[in-house]
């Protein structure tokens, strides 16, 4: 033992450094490789398992490509089949249009009276078919209306042609306000009750003065829920007032117009502008009577909140699609505008069908990621043995770079540790001498630099800091001399309360305000805002101050004083700088204050007990912009309990961390819950509100407030 210990302290440190890095080596490999062989055949199982989570993967987002590609064609039916509904609509508005067109011609130039035959309920025509019915309101007799009746005769040339061409149509009918129903084909159901006047149909008309299309209704000669066309014809020379009409039953919409390109298991349905449900499957009026209210479902009243946000698109003239359950099976809705009529058609399918070839498509995929990973397995096996193989070579390099490594290391290991301890004891000016032409001796430059840079960063932190402190220093008087310029406390001025406050948003800011002795009884009140914030604005604030308080102690009038004191400033600024500002005369004996407003936020004025607010407004703009500044000079009375707050815009500017402002709004809100207070609590409260308002954002802008407050 003792044997083996000197032997091995008579060892070289490059012998030393090659046995412990061979012994080392030939662990770690040894280990390596016994986990490598342990675990080689679950690398296999794990490939396939990548290769199935890929798989999956790869279904997920196919399908989802597939059913987007799904849900873009369902939306493209669905605008088509609202095209194609859209032309049907079109087309039965301009069939109404040159209706229109031809009885206001027959009715202007009226063919002789002739001894053609007029048909009542109670005359069959020998085709009725081909023949018109006229139908009178209660108390409206034939020969009472012969004229008009012989003139709406007329009108059948085109009507009854009107009506073969146009399939979609059951009837055409003329209402009249003398109570007359002239209806083609001719029908002998309608209640003797009637009156055409009294319809939704000729009522919509006639208010709306232009071409309408009603809501569902029963109609009256038992051809069940229809919707009608109709437009008016004011009245001619002969104080006729006529509506022309059409009906268009639901089934007719649903089978011949809203439906013609929906498969089996799919169905449209039309909703209005309301919300309310114009014609869908299955829609029916019950056992209703034609003079009773149909009342149409209404989907934006839906429980189904996913409906009733479909509705909500829908009546909002939107095009899209959604995903609703509906009698418990999950269904696509895509929806797109009827712009003609303002309504909106909706295609109601299932989601299986129209997912359908994305299913077919997932099961290929699956099929295929099976195959894969079959393969990979293969594939695996073979990497395996690969590995081993090259496990075996790699040994052995490494073993000879081993070597190699152990002898080149020594050599100047021994100097960069010296130089280290050097370094680390504190000598700054040691160097490393390596010379070896190789990265060592980079190393070593690198190590030399570093102390030198080291050395030159302390001298340089030490400088810094210094240059930090005495900047701090200087701001800390600047702050304090700033503080100095503003009143220590507000003047005591009797039947007045008037307290202020100055929060700079840096060390030091550009808001002031001022106090200023005008006469007796007589205060001169500022409140300034210095645009920028930091030493600038302090410097630009010191100058304005003096200037102000020099010219508004010369000068008993508002204006006068202020637009000198503006020119004053515009002489000395010589940079871009500009101060809003609102001044003010108070007089307390006589309770008047006599102010202008240069570009300042209007001060708010509360007068008594009252709710109303009056904003302190003047003509005027910012001093040092122009020379010349014309300022409106604003007289105010005074009264017992009246509360007054001037602000600067620091207060309704202050952001939450929401990055929401304080506003006017929560201002005011915090003055007419604490008016009645004494004006230090209000102030107070105003700077507590803002402070919880803002959170932990901090302030970005100087606040200064000013509150008087009259007893």
């Amino acid at each position: 033992m003792m044997s083996g210990t000197r032997g091995w302290q008579r060892m070289t440190v490059k012998a030393k450094i090659l046995v412990v890095f061979l012994s080392i080596l030939m662990v770690a490999l040894g280990i390596v490789g016994y986990a490598a062989f342990s675990t080689m055949s679950d690398m296999g199982s794990y490939a396939v398992s990548s290769s199935g989570q890929l798989g999956t993967r790869a279904v997920s987002e196919s399908t989802t490509a597939l059913e987007t590609n799904a849900e873009s064609s369902l939306l493209r039916l669905a605008t088509d089949q609202a095209d194609i509904s859209n032309v049907v609509f079109e087309q039965v508005g301009s069939e109404m249009d040159t209706l229109v067109g031809y009885a206001d011609t027959v009715r202007q130039r009226p063919a002789p009276l002739t001894s053609q035959t007029l048909y009542s309920q109670n005359e069959q025509p020998p085709d009725p078919k081909n023949a018109s019915v006229y139908i009178l309101a209660p108390g409206v007799t034939a020969p009472s209306v012969r004229d008009e009746l012989s003139t709406l005769s007329q009108i059948d040339d085109l009507m009854q042609p009107l009506l073969a061409s146009d399939t979609h149509l059951t009837q055409i009918y003329i209402g009249t306000g003398s109570g007359i129903l002239w209806v083609t084909p001719w029908v002998n159901s309608v209640p003797s009750s009637y009156d055409p006047r009294t319809r939704d149909w000729y009522l919509h008309a006639q208010r709306n003065g232009h071409l309408t299309w009603s809501d569902p209704y029963i109609d009256a000669s038992g051809k069940g829920l229809m919707v009608t066309c109709s437009r008016p014809l004011g009245m001619d020379n002969h104080g006729w007032t006529w509506v022309v009409g059409t009906d268009v039953t639901l089934e007719t919409i649903n089978q011949q117009i809203i439906n013609t390109q929906v498969s089996d298991r799919g169905y449209a349905l039309l909703l209005d502008s309301q919300g309310n449900v114009i014609s869908r499957p299955g829609i029916s009026s019950g056992d209703k009577k034609w003079d009773e209210s149909f009342t149409a479902e209404n989907l934006l009243d839906s429980d189904n909140a996913a409906l009733s946000s479909v509705a909500r698109d829908m009546v909002a003239g939107k095009n899209g699609t959604a995903r609703v359950f509906l009698g418990g099976e999950e269904k696509y809705i895509a929806f797109a505008p009827l712009k003609s009529v303002n309504w909106s058609l909706a295609i109601v399918m299932p989601v299986d069908d129209v997912i359908a070839p994305a299913e077919q498509t997932r099961a290929q995929i699956v099929a295929a990621t099976g195959e894969t990973g079959s393969h990979l397995n293969q594939q695996m096996n073979a990497a395996k043995n690969l590995f081993f193989a090259l496990f075996g070579i790699l040994f052995i390099v490494v073993t000879i770079l081993s070597v190699l490594f152990a002898q080149i290391i020594t050599r100047p290991v021994e100097e960069l540790r010296r130089g280290s301890e050097a370094i680390g004891a504190g000598d700054l000016e040691h160097r490393v001498l390596i010379a070896t032409g190789d990265e060592f001796e980079d190393l070593a430059h690198s190590f030399n630099k570093m102390a030198a840079d080291l050395k030159d960063h302390i001298d340089e932190l030490q400088r810094t800091t210094a240059e930090k402190e005495r900047f701090a220093k200087e701001l800390e008087i600047a702050k304090g001399i700033q503080q100095s310029f503003l009143p220590d406390s507000a003047p005591e001025i009797a039947g007045i309360e008037l307290v202020a406050k100055n929060i700079p948003a840096l060390e030091v800011g550009g808001d002031f305000y001022d106090f200023i002795p005008i006469a007796k009884d007589r205060w001169g009140l500022v409140i300034a805002d210095v645009s920028g914030k930091g030493v600038p604005a302090a410097l630009f604030m010191a100058l304005s101050r003096t200037l102000i308080r020099a010219s508004t102690m010369a000068n008993a009038d508002p204006a006068a004083a202020i637009g000198h004191a503006n020119q004053l400033i515009c002489e000395d600024s010589k940079t871009s700088m500009f101060v809003t500002l609102f001044y003010a005369i108070l007089d307390s004996r006589a309770m008047t204050l006599h102010y202008v407003n240069a570009g300042h936020n209007p001060p708010l004025l509360l007068h008594g007990t009252s709710s109303d607010v009056m904003l302190l407004k003047a003509k005027g703009i910012a001093l040092g912009v122009i020379d010349d500044v014309e300022l409106q000079s604003v007289k105010v009375d005074l009264k017992p309990s009246d509360v007054l707050v001037f602000y600067t815009d620091g207060v309704t500017e202050a952001f939450n961390t929401n990055d929401k402002e304080f506003g006017e709004e929560r201002l005011l809100k915090v003055i007419m819950e604490n008016r009645h207070r004494p004006a230090q609590d209000i102030m107070e409260q105003i700077l507590a509100a803002i402070t919880a308002f803002a959170g932990e954002r901090p302030q970005h802008d100087d606040i200064t407030i000013m509150v008087l407050r009259a007893l």
